[in-house]
């Protein structure tokens, strides 16, 4: 379980405040308007932002301050990948920064490109491959690092309907093989009713407790209301 317990997240001037809990295995819509403190929210779970007061905790224990030693993984819209590594590259340093493998690491990572489609591109380099292969990329090295947590900033915001439904598809099928708690951001209620079974709210600086994400569009709140354009 993923709890932020009284948590006060300060970026600059910004304050998200957050008192909440996500079962393990949730999938999680986090949705809101523009400026509302959904990134914040991300990064202050991921540790890029450090609480000013609460405390973020996994399954009962703090999580590490150092966001290198907390037990997930993100990715961001750009996918995270490194112009002058190779695909093979790219999704190897999930597992070793020196990207020096065992012979069992390079099968793994092999198995993850397969699993994303990707076999027969590990010598291309990020430039020379489609948007969508780019997210694949980020996917297979998100993949092989068997984080149980797993958070996304809009990672397919900038993909056409076709290609952004394919993603979520292999998203969900990453997580059924994994079973990971996963936090998306999205502004399109769309991907957030495809992808999750809760969403959190964040909106004027507070990021709501999850609830069914059904339920929630059902039934929004005047934040949600308005953001969602419904004039009643």
């Amino acid at each position: 379980m993923l709890a932020l317990h009284k948590v006060q997240f300060r970026q600059g001037d910004f304050t998200l405040g957050a008192d909440l809990l996500i079962p393990t295995g949730a999938r999680v819509a986090v949705i809101g308007p523009s400026g509302g403190g959904k990134s914040t929210f991300l990064n202050g779970i991921a540790g890029f932002i450090a609480t000013d007061e609460g405390q973020v905790l996994w399954q009962g224990q703090p999580m590490p301050d150092h966001p290198g030693l907390r037990p997930l993984s993100i990715l961001f819209q750009d996918h995270n990948l490194f112009p002058h590594l190779n695909v093979m590259d790219n999704v190897a340093i999930g597992i070793s920064r020196d990207m020096r493998l065992s012979q069992t690491q390079k099968q793994q990572v092999r198995a993850a490109l397969d699993q994303v489609g990707l076999s027969d591109k590990s010598a291309s380099y990020p430039r020379d491959l489609s948007g969508g292969q780019q997210g694949r990329v980020g996917l297979a090295r998100m993949l092989l690092r068997q984080r149980p947590l797993l958070l996304l900033d809009e990672p397919f915001s900038a993909l056409g309907p076709a290609l952004k439904d394919e993603m979520l598809d292999v998203l969900r099928q990453i997580l059924h093989v994994t079973s990971a708690t996963a936090l998306m951001v999205t502004h399109d209620p769309k991907d957030a009713l495809a992808f999750a079974n809760q969403a959190i709210l964040v909106a004027d600086g507070v990021a709501m407790v999850p609830q069914p994400i059904q339920q929630l569009f059902d039934a929004p709140p005047p934040a949600l209301r308005a953001y969602l354009g419904h004039r009643t």
